[in-house]
């Protein structure tokens, strides 16, 4: 038995992974454990559970991968500073204190850190490094159902690589070829995140969710100044406007005067359609870059399959168009696509490469187990903590349990849903979800406003039976990941009417769209996830139950948590979170509490509880 533990971590979402003999056994995000969005730290919490999980002690694992190489990101630093010279020196002298203090000598470093969990590790040689598209690049291609396929892999940053092309092939993996920093698709769409206010590194899906509301009026001047890009879909940035190679913001001036307006100050500055339209124009840029680099890549490679991962492969509606475009037969993303992922890709890469060993392939399934990696409670366990909280609930059998929560939907009941092994990656996909009924008008606001307390135009997720899915969407393929954007079927879109269609911005959002508006985006597109028994067996039931009551195979999913807050990951957190928002009905496992019975002293305020993200 060869066992491998990934680590990813010291940028943001650490996390840890642990595959045996190739097989992938566990992973999480540190940020579930801490409670801090995205945490970066060394990951102690997750590398605990995935040791825990398997019953092993650090000193019996047999590799241990860090996602990326520290040298080759400090030459980058390095030369970046020199070729900027003088104008990152402020950047310079805080920078280099933390790389000389601890991320030159990073084994060393994570030696100590790891000997924490296990006085007797002791072997610093067990401690391997793998590069960081690499490892996004195997997270992508070895859990995929593909013998071959071509990799495309997008984000920020690694060490020099910001876009990398690379062949898979059985076990071994071939870089093609890469563009690297400061160009990049991922810092120009953080600086566009920037610019609207949202925080980098967390507030990309929020410019993506606001681009419907807006025209892409600024997206010929982004080409012409910002961005050279060629036909095959490689691109430059132009420097003069960023400040993100040597400063300590994304933008400068120049940018600022390009657009006409400065930097939107989220604390004082209310969203404008502006704002909107900036949005859809960067959005509609980088649909462009995806597409001609799809393009590009199939033609070169004949490939027939694309596994894709980074952070930028999380950009839902850009996946839409790629398959909508019929450029490949089949694509493949990796659910945990962000620096998350980078644990497992690392410890996948070390397996099959370095050590050489063959994959096994699933017929017709790839190996994330629905992506349900982290940790699960049995009924036992949740009994004991529901009473020592103070909470009241009554225990179903799994037959009871599905019947009155599928009435409870069907009566617009807003449901915390909190079963068995929590989800790897950023998606909530039906094991920490908060569920309710799709047809209701009212639902995706009061949500927003009263459940999430974030801003009204961010738009939900439908879960759908995988069997109904072609009935209701605009897509035919699996999507258990919530990765891919398509429009709902034209035969449950409600026409908007000529006074609907003179509205501006946010007040599109009162307009019903769709037999499901509360998850019908205002250009009549959703983000699905398709729900599949074999992986999800009891969300499977609830949503064949709630279509056999109201002939809809849809429910709306979103992630169970608060604005700011991480997903829920302990019985703990979701009887909180529960009490803390206008949760109606909360489902651990078998058991059921209602808002309504519970003693009033415990309800929490959990408005202001989170920073916003």
């Amino acid at each position: 038995m060869t066992s491998i533990l990934g680590i990813s971590a010291f940028y943001h979402d650490s996390a840890a992974a642990l595959i045996i003999d190739g097989k992938i056994i566990s992973a999480a995000q540190e940020e579930r454990f801490s409670r801090k969005k995205h945490d970066s730290s060394y990951p102690f919490n997750a590398i605990k559970f995935v040791l825990n999980h398997s019953n092993l002690k650090l000193s019996q694992i047999d590799y241990i991968v860090f996602f990326e190489k520290p040298f080759l990101k400090f030459e980058r630093l390095l030369e970046t500073y020199l070729a900027f010279a003088p104008k990152g020196f402020t950047s310079f002298c805080m920078s280099m204190p933390i790389w000389l203090r601890e991320k030159l000598f990073q084994k060393q470093f994570l030696f100590e850190k790891l000997k924490q969990h296990d006085e007797n590790f002791n072997d610093i040689n067990k401690i391997r490094f793998s590069e960081h598209h690499y490892s996004h690049a195997a997270s992508a291609f070895y859990p995929s159902p593909f013998k071959d396929a071509v990799i495309l892999t997008l984000d920020g940053v690694g060490e020099w690589a910001t876009t990398t092309v690379a062949e898979g092939n059985n076990h071994e993996i071939k870089m093609l070829k890469e563009i690297h920093f400061p160009h990049s698709i991922g810092l120009l769409y953080s600086a566009f995140t920037y610019y609207t206010g949202f925080k980098v590194n967390s507030g990309e899906y929020k410019v993506m969710g606001l681009a419907p509301y807006g025209e892409p009026k600024f997206k010929d001047i982004i080409l012409k100044e910002l961005i050279d890009l060629k036909e095959d879909g490689s691109f430059r940035l132009n420097m003069e406007y960023f400040n993100y190679a040597t400063g300590l913001t994304m933008t400068n001036e120049k940018f600022s005067n390009l657009f006409g307006q400065k930097v939107r100050n989220p604390e004082k500055d209310l969203l404008t359609q502006f704002h909107m339209d900036i949005a859809a124009s960067i959005q509609a840029v980088t649909e462009e870059i995806v597409l001609k680099l799809a393009t590009s890549i199939s033609k070169e490679t004949k490939s027939q399959n694309l596994c894709m991962a980074g952070g930028v492969a999380l950009n839902c509606v850009a996946n839409g168009k790629i398959l909508k475009n019929n450029i490949f037969k089949n694509i493949w993303f990796q659910p945990a696509a962000g620096d998350a992922g980078g644990s497992l890709g690392a410890a996948l890469a070390f397996w099959h490469q370095e050590l050489g060993n063959k994959r096994n392939l699933s017929q017709g399934q790839d190996d994330m187990k629905g992506a349900y990696l982290g940790p699960s409670f049995d009924n036992n366990h949740i009994e004991n903590i529901l009473k020592s909280l103070g909470g009241k609930y009554e225990k179903q059998s799994e037959e009871n349990l599905i019947n009155l929560i599928a009435n409870e939907l069907k009566n617009e009941k807003t449901i915390g849903w909190f079963q068995g092994r929590m989800e790897f990656g950023p998606r909530a996909l039906g094991a920490r979800s908060i569920i309710a009924d799709p047809r209701s008008d009212k639902m995706q606001k009061e949500l927003n406003l009263k459940v999430k307390f974030r801003e009204s135009f961010r738009p939900f997720a439908p879960s759908v039976l995988r069997e109904d899915l072609n009935n209701w969407f605009e897509l035919d393929c699996d999507s258990p990941y919530m990765l891919l954007v398509a429009d709902v079927k034209k035969n449950i879109r409600i026409p908007m009417s000529a006074n609907d269609q003179k509205l501006f911005g946010i007040e599109k959002l009162n307009v019903k769209r769709s037999s499901i508006p509360a998850i019908t985006h205002i250009d009549y597109s959703a983000r699905i996830q398709t729900v599949h028994e074999e992986t999800n067996p009891r969300y499977y039931k609830l949503l064949k139950k709630f279509k056999e009551i109201t002939n809809c195979p849809v429910l709306v999913n979103t992630s169970f948590n608060v604005r700011g807050e991480p997903i829920v990951c302990s019985v703990e957190d979701a009887f909180k979170c529960f009490m803390g928002t206008n949760l109606d009905i909360l489902v651990c496992e078998n058991f059921t509490l209602y808002k309504e019975k519970q003693n009033q002293n415990l309800l929490l305020d959990y408005k202001n509880k989170f920073k916003a993200d």
